[in-house]
């Protein structure tokens, strides 16, 4: 199964041996206020790490827990999922990818939801190949919707996805490796600023 690495975080199938963070996490109240509403049960985390792991296992994508590489600790988790039209248990193959993401409370203004998103959306245009890719959120969720804009994706107004209406917002493969391009040119740029840094300290 696919696993993705970033500066600071390990992008791993989500499965049983996340279920203490993944569930730390679902059971807070305000980490779930604009997606289901309530906290989860112990039961009802369990079956959705099911679910997820069923969808690994025929399609080849679904959520991601994200693991601090430094610690090890679950900070969140996130999904490169097919949307449903309705609150349907499982993706519907007809529906648009989707890039998701939750963090846990005590990790949320450290840019890991960004940092992940690149990650997700990155291995979504080059081994899916889809034209675009969505997100979703709460109408409310400005948070969810700071992220989605940050990583250039543009609003498409209110559409029905799980039963709900929701903002959802879009990027094409062309804008993202625009993005992506850019975003590489930055980092070699701060490489090769350190490395001139390093250079020149040596000398000295």
């Amino acid at each position: 199964m696919t696993v993705l690495t970033t500066a600071r975080l390990r992008l791993e199938p989500l499965s049983d041996i996340h279920f203490d963070g993944f569930h730390a996490m679902n059971a807070d109240p305000e980490v779930m206020r604009y997606l289901s509403g309530q906290p989860e049960t112990p039961e009802q985390t369990r079956a959705v790490i099911e679910r997820v792991k069923g969808v690994w296992a025929s399609t080849g994508y679904s959520w991601f827990a994200f693991m601090a590489r430094d610690t090890g600790e679950l900070v969140g988790a996130g999904c490169l999922q097919n949307l449903r039209r309705e609150a349907q248990p499982l993706p519907d193959r007809d529906c648009p990818l989707e890039l998701g993401w939750r963090l846990r409370r005590e990790h949320w203004g450290k840019g890991y939801a960004s940092e992940a998103a690149h990650a997700l959306g990155d291995h979504a245009f080059d081994a899916l190949e889809p034209d675009e890719v969505l997100a979703v959120c709460h109408p409310k969720n400005a948070g969810s919707a700071a992220v989605m804009k940050r990583i250039g994706m543009t609003p498409a107004g209110l559409q029905r996805w799980y039963g709900q209406d929701l903002m959802t917002y879009r990027i094409s493969t062309e804008d993202w490796q625009a993005r992506r391009a850019e975003r590489q040119g930055v980092d070699a740029a701060r490489l090769a600023a350190a490395s001139s840094r390093l250079k020149l300290n040596a000398a000295v």
